[in-house]
């Protein structure tokens, strides 16, 4: 099952949805090292190609004509000059300081002006329609002819439109001083608002440098957890050696056991039928529950798969076509470790359900083959399903994980739910 899936690089939604976390991070690994394999035959094929002139050979882009050229001091190094830390140079703080109170006074000066157009515009027409208001008057109520001397009425006129001017001069050095010490309390708070914009500048600054440091800290801490995964690796890469060591021992009188069974039905069907033998070719996955029995009957059977070693007793742990939920509801009352083997539906193999303290795990066995290993799991492969069971009684599942099988779950109901598969 995983050769076919590393062939076509694709592996169906629902049976990645039945692996395990860390079932799923070997299958990826794996799959990765297989695209590298690929890439790396890809590249050697196309230097031999080019190498005997069947592919022209790769032409290289042409260098750019634009460069830079640096300005050099007299040592001959480039010229660099930092502002603030030369010869005579004021100091960063103070050049800032007085940028940022010039450009305040600008803007200030700039809202200033503004104002005094508008002020001044204001204070000539008020005087401009009072005057004329007063002249109105004066002629309304035929002040001038009234008057016997004309010169005195004359007199009168310029005492008038002199007082009238001097309240305007009045009324514009009142605005005059109004719109400066506006343009005063205007320059102060330009000031502030721009020193305030620079220290979140800074601020931000600090926050990105932070930011930076948190970052570093996640990269060392994925790289450190990247070593703890290598190490996993290689001590379950050194339980496998045992694992192989145990699995040959375990299953060597049982593979004798099946040689001298095979050898001998086939000398009966020769016997038999002198033609060709005829066997069943399955499809790549299971596509109905009739297949699976048939799968079952045929190919599993003969080697005792389900049955305790060397008996026809059926294994206590061992369970029909049942779903994910019919395996976790069999186990939810059991402690951890608690454990059943159950026919998948979605690969040619089985699923091994398992309890947790608090939850499930469920592992993957294919069985495509002429062996039993947990698909992406355990490089270890076992000559029977029942060798499996017992060599993880003693061994871990996964070193992550440290899964012993202990306590077996067996059936609940009558007649028990793999009575489909013995009939």
């Amino acid at each position: 099952m995983l050769q076919q899936i590393l062939h076509d690089m694709y592996i169906d939604p629902e049976l990645l949805a039945e692996l395990s976390d860390v079932q799923k991070h070997i299958l990826f690994y794996k799959m990765r090292e297989e695209q590298l394999r690929r890439w790396r035959e890809r590249e050697a094929w196309e230097a031999l190609a080019q190498a005997e002139g069947l592919r022209p050979p790769k032409v290289k882009r042409a260098a750019s004509d634009k460069h830079i050229q640096w300005l050099l001091g007299e040592d001959g190094e480039v010229w660099v000059w930092i502002m603030g830390e030369g010869p005579g140079d004021k100091p960063y703080e103070e050049i800032s300081e007085e940028l940022i109170a010039e450009k305040a006074w600008l803007q200030a000066q700039r809202e200033a002006e503004e104002l005094w157009r508008q002020k001044e515009a204001e204070i000539t027409k008020k005087f401009r329609d009072a005057l004329a208001n007063e002249k109105a008057r004066i002629m309304a109520e035929k002040w001038k002819v009234e008057m016997e001397d004309r010169k005195a009425a004359k007199v009168l006129e310029e005492r008038i439109h002199e007082e009238f001017k001097r309240k305007e001069e009045e009324e514009r050095k009142r605005g005059e001083e109004q719109i400066r010490r506006q343009e005063e309390q205007r320059a102060r708070e330009l000031y502030w608002t721009l020193k305030q914009a620079q220290l979140q500048s800074q601020a931000s600054e600090k926050e990105e440098r932070e930011w930076e440091e948190q970052l570093r800290r996640s990269k060392a801490a994925d790289e450190e957890r990247r070593r703890r995964a290598q190490r996993a690796r290689d001590e379950y890469r050194r339980l496998s050696l045992r694992a192989l060591q145990k699995g040959a021992v375990a299953g060597l009188s049982f593979m004798l056991q099946e040689l001298g069974q095979s050898h001998g039905e086939e000398a009966r069907l020769r016997h038999h039928f002198p033609g060709p033998v005829r066997t069943w070719e399955r499809p790549l996955r299971p596509v109905s529950r009739e297949v699976i029995v048939r799968w079952f009957k045929e190919e599993q059977l003969p080697r005792q798969a389900g049955f305790e070693r060397n008996t026809k007793s059926i294994a206590p742990w061992f369970h029909g076509i049942i779903s994910r939920e019919d395996a976790e509801d069999l186990l939810e009352n059991m402690t951890e470790g608690a454990f059943l083997v159950r026919v998948s539906e979605k690969i040619w193999g089985y699923t091994l359900s398992y309890r947790l303290q608090k939850g499930f795990k469920h592992f993957l066995v294919d069985a495509s083959g002429d062996f039993y290993s947990f698909l992406g799991v355990d490089p270890n492969r076992h000559a029977t399903l029942t060798d499996l069971i017992d060599f993880h009684k003693e061994e871990i599942i996964t070193v992550s994980g440290g899964e012993l099988l202990q306590e077996p779950c067996g059936q609940r109901d009558s007649p028990p739910d793999y009575h489909l598969l013995f009939e």
